[in-house]
């Protein structure tokens, strides 16, 4: 009754891949493709298709500095707040302590 019965072991053999080299591709020198003089080029193209694309990745990054901006100010004020409530809490406990001597002391 309390003797374990274990399952019998499965019969499952796990394939083996064994990896075939691919073949030696041949390699074509290109001709470098002439960039444009007047086309900027300094954010892969993307500034350069229209205005609207500069204005919309401008607004991306303002947003993402303003989201962390966020959340930095939240955590200062999170340990601000703590800080406050440990040195209140801390001047009510030495005075209850005070207070529990001079209640002995008598």
């Amino acid at each position: 009754m309390f003797k374990p019965q274990y399952p019998t072991p499965d019969t499952y053999a796990p394939a083996t891949i064994r990896p075939v080299p691919a073949p030696a591709a041949q390699t074509e020198t290109a001709a470098p493709v002439p960039v444009p003089a007047g086309k900027n080029i300094a954010l892969g193209g993307l500034a350069a298709q229209s205005p609207g694309t500069a204005l919309a990745l401008a607004a991306g990054g303002v947003a993402g500095v303003l989201a962390l901006a966020s959340v930095a100010v939240s955590l200062l004020l999170a340990v601000a707040v703590t800080a406050v409530a440990l040195s209140v809490s801390g001047v009510v406990v030495l005075l209850l302590v005070r207070a529990l001597r001079q209640e002995l002391g008598r």
